[in-house]
């Protein structure tokens, strides 16, 4: 995957499942100062992926581009300091 980076997502909502584009990606939680540590998960074959730490259910649509989640409004993007 050089070349580009990898997408952040997050569950401040507590969603059961969220949608992405991606199959390779981070899961931090919920946003700093709530997260865990952020965890690099593959979802390699699979279509589905639950996070370690939260178990919040990582669905990928191929439909969607790689910043994009469904329900709206869960990629973690950092703010600058």
């Amino acid at each position: 995957m050089a070349g580009h980076s990898i997408p952040h997502f997050q569950n401040d909502a507590g969603h059961s499942a969220i949608e992405i584009g991606v199959k390779e990606f981070m899961c931090v939680g919920a946003n700093p100062p709530f997260d865990h540590p952020h965890v690099f998960l593959d979802m390699g074959d699979e279509s589905e992926k639950v996070c370690p730490y939260c178990s919040t259910l990582y669905r990928y649509d191929p439909a969607l581009k790689a910043g994009d989640t469904v329900p709206a409004g869960c990629l973690y993007e950092a703010r600058a300091a």
